[in-house]
């Protein structure tokens, strides 16, 4: 083991051992780790914060406990439960995980980085993470924290994201090969806690020492960022039908964005606005002042709101208005909801 892996490892893991934060899906030391709920919180975690995640974590896990549980469930009332989590595509890939684990594994969910590479929606990241977590396997474990810490570590300038190979092997060479998940875990709660991206509090930090970064001066620049292209602008309509204090909602298509999410009817999205077009029923639609904006990964949206009521039979999905938050809507349609509601 070269000099600065040990010095790294050694320090972290006592730090960590002191400071260790204490999460719903972690394990007690001296408990056993739940490999069901590592995978699950992971997942949950990719794009939103522990604070969001954990109530929904809680949740999620009172309802579906195990991989049996979640290979039995109904896919609408998986996607109702993930609403606001984003990429709806994760939670289909969770059930469809689960599916397998049950179906070719015995219910037992396969240890090693490549076979968890083999179920649909596991990555590079997420198997390293439950390789590591859940069965102590030596894996290089990067999320965004990690990586913060390990470009102030190495000093590492080269922009993201096309530092991230760099970054990774710089990782590699300092992941010790006992208590990997304790590592993992440790450097993501430092990244989290003591290297942040503004302010980092770097007398408190375990690894200044060893910091390149800091005996530079000025860790806070790192990790370097490339300049982000602007988004392309998308136009669309959100159709808000009235009967009787019930709301029209549909089902969206499997694939594509919000793939198979309950929503409100919208027309198309486009490079202009659509006005109309495709509104679910004939009826004197209205369009409001108010317009609902909302940034997806690839492009930002504008949408127009356009209100109507109806008194005869419409076929569709009625949902009491007084109840649309437990249809487990996506949050654009959550917020044009609220806009509606407040005009």
């Amino acid at each position: 083991m070269n000099a600065k892996r040990s010095s790294v490892a050694d320090a972290l893991l006592s730090w960590y051992d002191r400071h260790r934060r204490e999460l719903p899906w972690r394990a007690r030391p001296g408990d056993p780790v739940d490999p069901y709920r590592v995978w699950l919180s992971e997942v949950m975690l990719q794009q939103t914060t522990v604070a969001a995640v954990t109530p929904r974590f809680l949740a999620w896990t009172a309802r579906w406990p195990d991989f049996a549980s979640l290979a039995a469930a109904e896919d609408a009332d998986v996607m109702a439960a993930w609403a606001g989590l984003g990429y709806y595509a994760r939670a289909r890939n969770l059930v469809a995980a689960a599916k397998v684990v049950v179906a070719e594994h015995g219910g037992v969910f396969p240890r090693t980085e490549a076979e968890l590479r083999t179920l649909p929606g596991l990555g590079a990241y997420t198997a390293a993470a439950v390789a590591a977590i859940a069965f102590g396997e030596r894996a290089v474990v990067v999320d965004a924290n990690v990586e913060r810490v390990v470009a102030r570590l190495f000093a590492i300038e080269t922009p993201l994201p096309a530092a991230r190979p760099a970054i990774r092997a710089a990782a590699d060479t300092i992941t010790p090969d006992a208590r990997a998940g304790d590592f993992a875990q440790a450097m993501m709660d430092l990244g989290s806690s003591i290297c942040t991206t503004r302010s980092p509090k770097c007398l408190l930090c375990p690894l200044r020492a060893d910091c390149d970064g800091y005996a530079q001066g000025a860790p806070e620049r790192l990790p370097v960022k490339a300049k982000k292209a602007a988004k392309p602008q998308r136009h669309g309509t959100i159709f808000w039908l009235e009967r009787a204090g019930q709301v029209l909602l549909v089902r969206r298509p499997d694939t594509g964005l919000l793939g198979g999410m309950r929503a409100l009817p919208t027309g198309p999205w486009a490079d202009a606005p659509p006005g109309f077009e495709e509104a679910p029923a004939q009826a004197d639609w209205q369009m409001l002042e108010q317009r609902v904006v909302h940034g997806f990964t690839h492009f930002d949206l504008e949408l127009a709101l356009a209100v109507a009521q109806v008194e005869a039979h419409q076929p569709g999905e009625w949902w009491s208005i007084d109840a649309l938050d437990t249809a487990g809507l996506p949050t654009v349609f959550l917020k044009a909801a609220k806009a509606v509601r407040t005009r």
